[in-house]
This record gives C-alpha cells, sequence and structure tokens, in this order.
C-alpha cells in the first residue's frame, strides 16, 4: 500500500485527500470526517489500513472547514459544495468511487451521490436524529441517495440506534449493519462482550464484503 496527500482547491476552501492506495484496485472507496473530527477517527483508520489489501484504494478527505483549522463544521450547503469540488480528483484515477463518510459526513455523500455519479454510498454513523430528537427524522437523506447503500451504525449510538431506521424499500435499497454495544464513534465499553478491535474488524469486513457485491 502506498501513502500519498494532496490538496484540492474547492469554491468552499482547499481540502485535502489522503490516498492509502491498492496494489492492483478494483474501486476507490472515497470516506470524509463528520463534524466533531478529523480523518483520524477511529473507522476511518481501520478502513485505510484494511481495504488496499482487499483490492480497494481508500481516499480519506479532509473537507475544507477542517483544512481551515475552524473548530465548527460549515453549514450543509457549503459542505456539499467542498465535496462536489473535490470530486474530480477522486474520479481522476479512472476507477468507480464510492461515496461515503461518517456522521455529517455520510449526509453529504448520501445527498450528493446520484448527481456526482457514485458507485454506492456508504454511511458510518449516521446521524439519523439529533440525540433525544427522533421526531428530526434525517431519514429521507439517506432513502433518496439513489444509490446502493450501506449503513454501518453502532448498537447505542444516540443519533440513531439500527431498530430506528425505515425498512428499506424498493425504490431505496439500502443494507444496514449493527456494529455491537458501539456508540456514535464506534467506542465500545470495557466492560461489553465485544472488544474494541473486534468492533472495528465487523466494520472493515462489513465494508469490505459489500463492496465486494457492488456491481461496478
Amino acid at each position: 500500500m502506498t501513502t500519498r496527500t494532496e490538496s484540492v482547491d474547492t469554491p468552499a476552501g482547499e481540502a485535502r485527500i489522503t490516498w492509502h492506495r491498492a496494489p492492483q484496485p478494483r474501486l476507490v472507496l472515497a470516506v470524509s470526517h463528520g463534524a466533531g473530527g478529523g480523518i483520524e477517527a477511529r473507522d476511518l483508520q481501520a478502513l485505510a489500513a484494511a481495504l488496499p489489501a482487499r483490492g480497494i484504494t481508500v481516499a480519506l478527505v479532509e473537507q475544507p472547514w477542517r483544512v481551515a483549522g475552524k473548530k465548527v463544521a460549515a453549514a450543509p450547503r457549503v459542505l456539499d459544495e467542498g465535496w462536489r469540488g473535490l470530486w474530480p480528483a477522486l474520479v481522476e484515477p479512472g476507477l468507480p468511487v464510492v461515496a461515503g463518510g461518517r456522521s455529517a459526513g455520510a449526509r453529504v455523500a448520501c445527498r450528493t451521490a446520484a448527481e456526482l455519479g457514485a458507485a454506492g454510498v456508504l454511511a458510518l454513523a449516521f446521524p439519523l436524529h439529533p440525540p433525544g430528537r427522533p421526531e428530526k427524522s434525517r431519514a429521507g437523506e439517506l432513502t433518496g441517495a439513489g444509490r446502493p447503500a450501506l449503513v454501518v451504525q453502532g448498537g447505542r449510538d444516540p443519533f440513531g440506534r439500527p431498530e430506528e431506521f425505515p425498512p428499506p424499500g424498493a425504490q431505496d435499497p439500502y443494507e444496514l449493519v449493527e456494529v455491537a454495544y458501539a456508540d456514535h464513534g464506534f467506542a465500545v465499553p470495557k466492560k461489553a462482550d465485544t472488544t474494541q478491535e473486534e468492533a472495528l474488524s465487523a466494520i472493515t469486513e462489513a465494508v469490505g464484503e459489500w463492496l465486494v457485491r457492488l456491481p461496478v
């Protein structure tokens, strides 16, 4: 696996892509961070470490607000603008690109996947609703993505537990994988029956298997 970081100018400011390249890639998985952290998130780092060996190049994307050193994420419209602006760099290798992200990054991927021609959508810790506010559902962003989608959700995520998600329909197919005991950041308690390493392995296995099955 080779790693390279490049800066990309977008209408929302400078973004940054860290490439974890597979030796013989069949597709690119582009994943961005959430509103409360960067690409150092445990799930993003686990995917970048595990998937290149399976023929998947992983592109970890830092949104312009994060590159600029700001502590508060930009508005959704600006996040989408930044993602659209860096998309040409993601497709430049000439491979199918799966759009993904964790939390707010997953929402961006869902909102823009169809217009950008993404091969699929990976939603890590999708924020189905604000904590304690299930009536403020964002399910429409997920079900309206218009692309095959995989949701990987912690069993005790306050932004939406797996059982709160609507059943997928014929027009909005998606799969959902639960990571037992995990919270919004996929952290598991020390007293849980699952270790942190096992939780991350469950994520990388689920994502890897889904990507292999994805028609591209």
